[in-house]
């Protein structure tokens, strides 16, 4: 299976919390979010087809 290169700028806070799940979960910082992105993927297809309400709004996230 080919890989797509994608650039993806996270926030330094961002990047800390998925680095140490990362590391919890014995995965690099690219397969973690790559683990994660498909995980959403299935979700989203095991639900259906859902949409936020507002497009182009960034989720809050609570990084606390």
């Amino acid at each position: 299976m080919e890989k797509k290169q994608v650039p993806l700028r996270l926030s330094a806070k961002l990047y800390d919390e998925i680095a140490s799940w990362a590391e919890d979960d014995f995965r690099s910082v690219n397969g973690q979010i790559e683990y994660l992105l498909t995980e959403c993927v299935k979700q989203r297809k095991k639900n259906g087809n859902p949409r936020p309400e507002e497009l182009d709004v960034p989720p809050k996230l609570d990084l606390h």
